[in-house]
């Protein structure tokens, strides 16, 4: 028998996790990794260290796989469609890539769609930006289009002032893309997968907790969310990635907005597995790694029902504890139906070295299963 042989493009914590996946399934895994002492290295039997800018290396890279996928997204756009070009099976393909790629671009694409959007603008001098903010009304967001992540390349500005202390801004990057600046009660993410062959499955809508523009908590389903918004959310989420072509997994990252429209704003899209849908590695069915690759490789989709009332993902990052094995006794013991999932990364202040999954029963609240999660968290990030 030959067991597919999978590409991923990126040794981050997202190519690691897709390995448990793979090897389960009986895939070859193989991942074009940034550096020696990435994530994914640790892994994976085949982890070549080079540059995804550079065509040759990922030309290099692509032989003999069946399919490339990403880690991240932001391989050159003009390289993938070489490698389409030259008989590489590209998934997901430039074309809907380049909507988790350009902030601007997904904006138009969500407008045209007729699905919620804040008042967004292109925008290329100060001028354009306290023009908008004289419209729409201050404070307004400022993005970067490409290469923000995780609350980088994101400024809020409230006044003609701050919109000129961001002139340097356009040095940088042009057009920018300015945002009002939402009122909302939560965040929320609508998490589907989508075939190239176009079956499509959504898992619950989840609330998202973010801390200092990074994400902190999800708890899934969102509790409380009105059954209609749900629906509509994962509705849409489905219709964008039909409509964009997108294949694997792909995060909608909403803005919940009780009392206008519909009840919930567009906020971005991740066209790869998310932070946000980690939880669904021990509390679905199916967990966001396995449907993608099962995704990418045109199989059947994987129910995405919960396996709980309430499931809670819950982020560590790094903090006072440098030797994060040595606190597994006391925080595995602490809370025994807590998962681990650690990304075998070093501490480094504020940077994402794992996560943990507690599944809650109908007779827990909310409270109670967050609790447990930050109780096992907080030990393996301070060692105590």
């Amino acid at each position: 028998m030959t067991f597919p042989v999978i590409g991923v493009v990126g040794g981050g914590q997202l190519a690691r996790m897709m390995a448990p996946a793979a090897v389960a399934l009986g895939f070859h895994l193989r991942v074009l990794a940034e550096a020696p002492d990435v994530s994914a290295v640790s892994a994976v039997a085949q982890a070549p260290v080079g540059d995804y800018r550079d065509l040759a290396t990922l030309r290099e890279f692509a032989r003999g796989v069946d399919v490339l996928t990403f880690d991240h997204e932001h391989v050159p756009s003009e390289h993938l469609q070489t490698l389409i070009a030259e008989g590489v099976n590209v998934q997901p393909r430039p074309d809907a890539l380049i909507n988790a790629q350009d902030k601007l671009v997904m904006r138009a694409a969500i407008e045209r769609l007729g699905l919620p959007n804040p008042a967004w603008a292109a925008v290329s001098s100060v001028a354009d930006i306290t023009a908008f903010g004289d419209t729409h009304g201050w404070p307004v967001v400022l993005k970067m289009p490409r290469g923000g992540y995780d609350g980088k390349g994101v400024k809020v500005l409230r006044s003609t002032e701050d919109a000129a202390a961001a002139a340097d801004w356009f040095e940088a990057m042009s057009p920018l893309l300015v945002e009002e600046m939402v009122t909302f009660s939560r965040e929320l993410s609508a998490l589907v997968a989508r075939t190239p062959s176009g079956e499509a499955r959504a898992w619950p809508v989840a609330e998202s907790i973010q801390v200092d523009g990074v994400c902190d908590e999800v708890i899934a389903p969102a509790p409380g969310i009105p059954a209609a918004v749900a629906a509509q959310a994962q509705d849409a989420a489905l219709r964008i990635a039909g409509d964009l072509g997108v294949t694997g997994v792909m995060a909608a990252e909403l803005f919940e907005t009780p009392g206008r429209g519909v009840g919930y704003l567009i906020n971005e899209l991740a066209m790869r597995p998310h932070n946000t849908g980690h939880w669904t590695m021990d509390g679905a069915v199916t967990g966001q790694f396995e449907q993608h690759l099962r995704a990418v490789l045109d199989l059947p989709l994987g129910a995405t029902d919960a396996l709980g009332a309430i499931v809670v993902m819950k982020n560590f990052l790094g903090g006072a504890n440098l030797d994060l094995y040595a606190a597994y006794g006391q925080a595995l013991a602490a809370e025994p139906t807590v998962k681990v999932h650690s990304y075998g990364k070093s501490v480094r202040p504020g940077r994402k070295i794992g996560h943990v999954n507690v599944i809650g029963s109908p007779a827990d609240d909310v409270a109670a299963v967050r609790a447990r999660a930050t109780t096992v968290a907080t030990i393996i990030r301070d060692g105590h």
